[in-house]
């Protein structure tokens, strides 16, 4: 298992799942049209720093780690390449660009973007995942805590 799955499989066990999703052991997902998406997002120190360092990712108490994964909704569950973008917005409404990186390790296809938060923020993400002519939008929400 790569150093990257561990991490956020360590990271799905300690977070709270949102009661809107489908689970699995491996995270939360949603089937949005032909695509099983996976996602999680927790805090960044939930990482080692040799990890963060190799993806280029900032530890921080304030930073939060969002990770999607885009599947093909069949009995392989092929990971697929697609477009990510989007917007994390706390409770006043102030608004985050999403900026996500692809990671591409061996057929794992996953997209890391960073966020900041404060202690005990509620993140509502909308992230529009498109592939060619099909478009879906991912919505979730997160509460994060500030690791003292």
């Amino acid at each position: 298992m790569n150093r990257l799955i561990k991490f956020c499989f360590i990271a799905c066990l300690t977070f709270a799942f949102n009661a809107h999703s489908e689970q699995t052991l491996g995270g939360q997902y949603k089937e949005l049209g032909p695509w099983q998406v996976h996602y999680i997002a927790f805090p960044s120190t939930f990482i080692q720093p040799q990890i963060a360092k190799a993806y280029g990712l900032e530890r921080s108490g304030y930073k939060g780690i969002v990770n999607i994964s885009v599947l093909k909704n069949n009995t392989g569950n092929t990971a697929q390449k697609a477009e990510l973008s989007g917007t994390a917005r706390n409770l006043l409404g102030n608004k985050q660009t999403l900026n996500f990186k692809e990671v591409i390790e061996g057929e794992s296809i996953y997209y890391l973007a960073q966020v900041d938060f404060t202690n005990e923020e509620i993140l509502r993400f909308e992230i529009e995942i498109q592939q060619s002519n099909q478009f879906q939008t991912l919505q979730f929400q997160q509460k994060f805590y500030v690791d003292k």
